[in-house]
């Protein structure tokens, strides 16, 4: 399994696929690499690097003082450089996004373009509050199958997401164990949020305009609790040129190979070709 080091010495786990553009692929914050599965058959002309973050699937869990976006931007500049590549572009998922935009302003030179699924400069409240809902909490169910017939109706925003698609996600979210259900993430990631969320929250538009000229993409998903129509419409108002698209029966977040989150995708693509 491909792995390096950090300035700080943590072991970060990767996957590099493919050839072609390079496109770093970040995920949502309790998530990893994995996260782009459904997506990655669909990116043709690719070369798809996607990195578990540090407390994440299969890196190491250094401790929620080092769960920090900042730190994250650092390790996705690090495995760039690990890789031998002077640009990429990316493609933020939630969390993936505010690193992303994040890169877009202070790593600018490193960026080809950014695309952000369902997320922006403003986070709304209702969305972060589900977040911490489940945030650190070791799963009730004790088996996947239990998990998956509880999916389906927790998810609200979602419909016409077949049975093995809730299964699949599952998969991702969860580790079997004897016991029951884990968390693939270290619980403490809880803290670094709560910590984060002690202080008054940043102004991120900022770092959105900074993106001024970068080829940009942005998905929504239609019922999303996280990214409102009165954001998503802001940020088209500013970069009139962005790439939007909005997934119809999605909350947060789309799963990205949706027609509409395609489409989107392969416009932005072929803008840095």
């Amino acid at each position: 399994m491909p792995y390096f080091q950090s300035s700080d010495d943590v072991r970060l786990h990767y996957t590099d696929e493919g050839e072609g553009l390079p496109v770093l692929a970040l995920s949502g914050l309790t998530r990893n690499g994995r996260d782009f599965d459904y997506v990655a058959p669909h990116l043709k002309g690719v070369r798809l690097i996607r990195l578990d973050y540090r407390g994440r699937g299969k890196s190491d869990w250094p401790g929620p003082e080092t769960y920090t976006i900042p730190i994250e931007a650092r390790d996705a500049v690090e495995l760039l450089d690990h890789l031998k590549l002077s640009k990429a572009a990316v493609l933020g998922t939630s969390r993936g996004g505010l690193i992303a935009m994040g890169l877009g302003a202070g790593a600018r030179d490193r960026v080809l373009g950014v695309a952000l699924n369902d997320i922006g400069p403003d986070i709304a409240t209702d969305g972060l509050e589900a977040i911490m809902g489940y945030l650190g909490r070791k799963p009730r169910w004790k088996t996947f199958e239990e998990a998956t017939a509880a999916r389906a109706g927790a998810m609200k925003g979602f419909a016409n997401v077949p049975a093995e698609r809730w299964r699949a996600e599952v998969e991702k979210l969860y580790i079997e164990t004897p016991e029951g259900l884990d968390l693939p993430y270290d619980a403490r990631l809880r803290d670094a949020v709560e910590a984060a969320g002690a202080q008054p929250a940043p102004d991120l538009w900022p770092f959105f305009d900074a993106m001024a000229g970068l080829p940009l993409a942005a998905i929504r998903g239609t019922n999303s609790d996280l990214l409102t129509p009165a954001t998503f419409a802001e940020m088209q108002r500013r970069r009139p040129d962005m790439i939007a698209a909005e997934v119809p029966d999605r909350a947060h977040i789309p799963f990205l190979d949706e027609p509409e989150a395609l489409a989107a995708l392969d416009e932005w693509l072929e803008s840095m070709r």
